[in-house]
This record gives structure tokens, C-alpha cells and sequence, in this order.
């Protein structure tokens, strides 16, 4: 299924053991979506949709030429709101329901290509905070009429359509409809013969943002009924609702924060999903009764569980690991708890590497109310009657979590590697991060950095009081969010670390794009003293230490700008920075150029910290 060679969909009769060619997919596409009986393909070719039937003709469903207009793809308001697909089928496999993209109108933005003699530009449609945003359509393509209509989800065109959802009858849509300010959602209900608004079943508003992730859930013997899931009451958990919009049952479980709904049992009377628990260091399975609510944990073991019930709900296949425990795969009995142990991982590194010391630890943030998770990584034949430089490792933004309990506790190869050199490495969650709640995120709102960097400096002061701890060596890294956090510290709290390393780092949020930076900063005209405050830019004066930044040439979502913006203030304010570019990587570098960063990074803590 790579894209240098034709594809092909294969459907395997499990009674006559059997494999049959349903379509052959063009080499040159660039996504597919199947129907449920796999009569129909819908694939994107450049910025336009056909159809593949399983006889091998196509049907043209879009010829949109003007540049700028997307049909179909999943790169729609920049996969925010939980966005990872453009095209759905309906319910029959007769309509295709999917996104349209207008961002001609969005300012564009010049990327230098050096594989040619004379560089050349290619541009991106990049709209920054404050600035002209894409317009967003859905549309439903009939298979039988050939003709599409649109959904009529009205005006502001700048607005989020999020959490697209077919009725089960295929008759209606539900599309969450947010507007550009983030903090108004509205649950609307659309007819899919004509495309016209129905209702709305209800509203849901914030005084900071309101962040639609999930996909309505239909009860697979009630069409009637469905479950959300929303943050609103301070986790985000699951609320079954009627298709008039009356809420039916809360079915959240103490502060249990879902993270995977799973699906339903073969009677569709339990649902089951993964959630974060502990303050969000486990996960582990839950059961609820669609009817009464009652909730049951059926994971035990700590650590994080990736865990699935079958259709019976007799028996679980339970995959979980822990901070000492590799791996370990079971069946666990659901009526007695009888487990049959079907895996149980050896430490991969036995005998191979010798593994350092990782221990978890717990601080209370900066404001005295909330636990925070950390962890510490402690250099191979540690010995507490030295001293050590340290590596603080952070990330500290939305949707992301580093301290878990889990193999090594989350450690990365990086991490282990600058301990077996001799440096203590030190992560952890600040309040902003992942699965802890509404509150815990929202706290960020208007005044990115500002909270994160107040917790980080509860555990950077602990470490300062470790008599092992060399506070004259300490070194910072972090990338994107962290790369922000990391130049942050090093110019808001510049008398902390002799070294850093700031990774594609946002300097300053009016350059970064709508959809993120507006939901947690607004836009630069409606908070002008948070974007002054969180800019780095006109605080290059205050920088001390050794600080490298990092950056990819390719860059699409912390454009390049940040970096070379805060290189030039800092000679203009007379301050020496390191400067590395990745000329043909993104946000990231992978492959086995992320060997080479690695190693740069490594030699650099060694230059100032050894």
C-alpha cells in the first residue's frame, strides 16, 4: 500500500477461506476510504475526490482546479479538533459525505528549496493568529444521482466543522459547529437529502475554549441515542444523549478521564473505554451500564493497560506495562478473574545494557493546589556522594503527556543514553499538559508558558537542592512547545542554565498558526499584554548561557521566521547563539538524520556541561 505502486482492496471470506480483488487503486493517490461493503473507493487525487467501483469504473465527484480549494482531505482546519479523516460514507454506502477546503484566500507562505542551482519557493497556505482564516464546506456526493449538495452550516464562514458524524438511518448529519473564538459549540443536525439545517440539539460554551475531539458514538440498538464525550464538567468523560438533545445519563466515573472509548458489548447494553487515572500516571479498562451508569474498573495491575473486551464480555485481552514490568499480555476471565498469562516480556536490555535508575516523584504546583507528576533518570552506577550535571527534558504543552506509568516510566533512548553518560535527566508535567482535567489545561489560557515555566521551577528548585545535583551544570532540552519552554527559561530565568537546546521553538505566538494559537493566547488584538508577555523575541537581551537552536528548513507549523527572528534581536542585543538547520526536514527529524541531531545535541551539553 505504498504510493510507488497500484493498491489493491482485498476482502477476505473467512467461511470459504478465500481472498477477493474488490478495487484496484491508483499508484498516484493520495488517500482512500472504503465503503463497509467495500463496493466503493473513494480516493483524493491532487485536490479532487473519485470514486473506484468494484467493477473497476470511476465517478468523478469533484473538479475543483483553482488553487487553494481542497476536496475531501483530512488536512482541514489543520487536524485540530480531532480531525484525521475528510470523506465519510453513509450508513448504505450510497453517499459520500466529505470536507471542502477554501484557503485560497489565506495569505501564503514561502518555504526556500536548495536542490536546485538557483533556489526555488514552495509555498504554503499558512494563516497566522489574527489573521484571514480558511472557509470550510461538507458536501454529500450521491453514488445513484451523481450530484452533491451542501451542508448548510451558515454563516461566519470562518467557523469549525468538527466531530462530522452519519445518523445510523443515513437520513441526517451531526456536525459540531465551533465558532473562530473556540468557546461556542453547537450540536447541529442536518438533512442529508437536501442539506438543510434541522436543529440544534445543544450548546456547549466556555469562558476560556471548548475542544471537540470525538466523533458521535451511536448505541447499536438505539439509533436514537448516542454518547458525546466532552471535558465540560471537568474531565472529560462520556454523556449519552437522545437525537432531540436531551441528555439521558451522565456516564462519567469519579474523575476518571477517558481517553479511548472501546465500543459496546454484543447486547449494545455496556460500553467499555480506557482511562486515565492515578492523576493520569495509569490506564486501565472501564465497563459501564448503559442504563444505570454503574461503572466498573476491570483492570487491576498499575501501570498502563491496553485492554479490549469481546463481544460476550466474557473475557478480556489485557496488554499492559508498568515502570518495571516490559510487557505483559493475558486473559483475564471477567465472571471469576481467573488470568491466563500469555506473554510475559523479559527486560529487553538484559545483559546488553546496563539500564540506569528511573524513579517517579510527585511535587505540588507552583499555585500550592495541584500534584504534579515527574521523573527522575539517574546516571548509570549512580553514586549520591558525587555530583552530576543534569539534562531537564520537557515538553509541558497541550495534548501531550511524558511521565507515565509505564515500561521505563516513558523514558526515551535519548534520555537513557545522556544518563548512561553520566548526566541526571529530570521530566515533568506541568499544569497545560495531558490527561488531568479541564482546570488543570485552561489555567494556560491568555498566557502561554507563563503557569508551565512557575511548575517547571518547583522541580528545577528541587534539583537545585539535591547535594548530588552539580547546579553549576545544568542543561535544558525541549522541542516545538518545549523548544518555547526551553527559550523561555533561558531569558525569563537566565541565571538557571549554563546549556540548552530549543528545537523548532515557537518564539513568539502572533507568528503561529489560528486554530492553536488562537484557542489558548485568542488573537494578538484581543490579548495584546499576553502575546507581549509570552514573546521571546524582545527578551533576547536578557538570554545567558550557551543556547542552541534547532530548526528545520521544511518547517510547516513553527515556521523557520521564529527561530531567525530571535537570532537577529539577539545580535542586535550584542548575544552569542548556536545555530543548526535541517535544510530538507519539517517539524521533526526523522529517519537517520534524527541520529546525527542527537548526537549534536549530546556533544553540546558535553562542551559546556562536562
Amino acid at each position: 500500500m505504498d504510493g510507488e505502486r497500484n493498491s489493491y482492496g482485498i476482502v477476505y471470506d473467512l467461511s470459504t477461506k478465500k481472498a477477493k480483488v474488490t478495487s484496484t487503486l491508483p499508484k498516484d493517490r493520495d488517500g482512500q476510504e472504503y465503503t463497509v461493503n467495500n463496493n466503493h473507493t473513494a480516493i483524493l487525487k491532487g485536490n479532487n475526490i473519485e470514486i473506484i467501483k468494484s467493477d473497476g469504473t470511476k465517478i468523478v465527484v469533484t473538479k475543483d482546479t483553482v488553487d487553494g480549494i481542497v476536496n475531501g482531505g483530512s488536512a482541514v482546519h489543520r487536524n485540530e479538533f480531532g480531525i484525521n479523516k475528510g470523506m465519510w460514507w453513509s450508513p448504505d454506502d450510497k453517499k459520500l459525505l466529505y470536507y471542502r477546503k477554501d484557503e485560497s484566500m489565506v495569505s501564503k507562505y514561502p518555504l526556500p528549496q536548495w536542490d536546485t542551482r538557483v533556489a526555488t519557493i514552495k509555498d504554503i497556505r499558512y494563516p497566522m493568529a489574527g489573521m484571514k482564516s480558511e472557509e470550510v464546506t461538507l458536501h454529500i456526493f450521491d453514488t445513484e444521482t451523481q450530484k452533491s449538495i451542501q451542508i448548510q452550516s451558515g454563516e461566519p464562514k470562518e467557523q469549525y466543522l468538527t466531530i462530522v458524524t452519519w445518523d445510523p438511518s443515513g437520513k441526517f448529519v451531526y456536525v459540531g459547529v465551533l465558532n473562530r473564538g473556540q468557546n461556542h459549540l453547537k450540536l447541529n443536525k442536518y438533512d442529508a437529502q437536501t442539506g438543510e439545517f434541522v436543529s440544534t440539539l445543544f450548546e456547549e460554551t466556555s469562558d476560556s475554549w471548548v475542544e471537540p475531539q470525538e466523533a458521535l458514538v451511536f448505541l447499536p440498538n438505539n439509533p436514537n441515542q448516542f454518547i458525546y464525550q466532552t471535558d465540560k464538567d471537568g474531565f472529560n468523560q462520556l454523556y449519552l444523549y437522545d437525537t432531540q438533545g436531551k441528555l439521558i445519563k451522565n456516564l462519567g466515573f469519579n474523575d476518571v478521564i477517558v481517553t479511548n472509548f472501546q465500543g459496546f458489548d454484543d447486547k449494545g447494553s455496556k460500553a467499555y473505554y480506557i482511562g486515565a487515572t492515578n492523576n493520569g500516571m495509569e490506564r486501565h479498562l472501564f465497563e459501564v451500564d448503559l442504563k444505570s451508569g454503574k461503572t466498573i474498573q476491570l483492570t487491576k495491575a498499575n501501570g498502563t493497560h491496553h485492554a479490549s473486551v469481546n463481544g460476550s464480555g466474557e473475557y478480556i485481552l489485557d496488554i499492559y506495562s508498568n515502570l518495571n514490568t516490559a510487557n505483559i499480555v493475558q486473559v483475564i476471565n471477567k465472571k471469576n478473574n481467573k488470568t491466563e498469562n500469555l506473554i510475559s516480556a523479559a527486560n529487553p536490555f538484559t545483559g546488553k545494557v546496563d539500564l540506569p535508575k528511573i524513579e517517579f516523584k510527585e511535587f505540588t504546583s507552583a499555585d500550592g493546589k495541584t500534584p504534579l507528576n515527574a521523573r527522575i533518570t539517574y546516571p548509570t552506577n549512580f553514586d549520591p556522594n558525587k555530583k552530576y550535571p543534569v539534562m531537564v527534558y520537557l515538553y509541558g504543552g497541550s495534548h501531550a503527556q511524558l511521565v507515565t506509568d509505564r515500561w521505563l516510566g516513558g523514558v526515551g533512548y535519548f534520555d537513557m543514553y545522556m544518563a548512561q553518560n553520566g548526566y541526571i535527566v529530570f521530566t515533568m508535567d506541568n499544569r497545560g499538559s495531558d490527561a488531568r482535567g479541564r482546570d488543570f489545561t485552561r489555567v494556560t489560557h491568555r498566557n502561554l508558558g507563563e503557569a508551565e515555566m512557575a511548575d517547571q521551577m518547583v522541580g528545577i528548585d528541587y534539583l537545585k537542592s539535591l547535594p548530588y545535583v552539580d547546579v553549576e551544570n545544568m542543561g535544558i532540552f525541549g522541542w516545538s512547545f518545549g523548544g518555547f519552554m526551553t527559550s523561555s527559561l533561558m531569558t525569563k530565568h537566565n541565571d538557571i542554565f549554563k546549556a540548552a537546546v530549543a528545537g523548532g521553538p515557537v518564539m513568539d505566538w502572533k507568528y503561529y498558526e489560528v486554530m492553536y494559537g488562537e484557542r489558548y493566547m485568542d488573537t494578538p488584538e484581543e490579548n495584546p499584554e499576553g502575546y507581549e508577555k509570552t514573546s521571546i523575541l524582545d527578551k533576547a537581551d536578557k538570554l545567558k548561557g550557551n543556547l542552541l537552536i534547532i530548526h528545520g528548513a521544511q518547517d510547516p507549523f513553527v515556521v523557520q521566521q521564529h527561530s531567525m527572528d530571535f537570532v537577529q534581536k539577539a545580535i542586535e542585543a550584542g548575544k552569542q547563539v548556536d545555530y543548526f538547520l535541517y535544510p530538507t526536514h519539517e517539524h521533526n527529524v526523522i529517519g537517520k538524520d534524527r541520529i546525527h541531531m542527537y548526537e549534536k545535541i549530546a556533544k553540546y551539553f558535553d562542551l559546556y556541561l562536562k
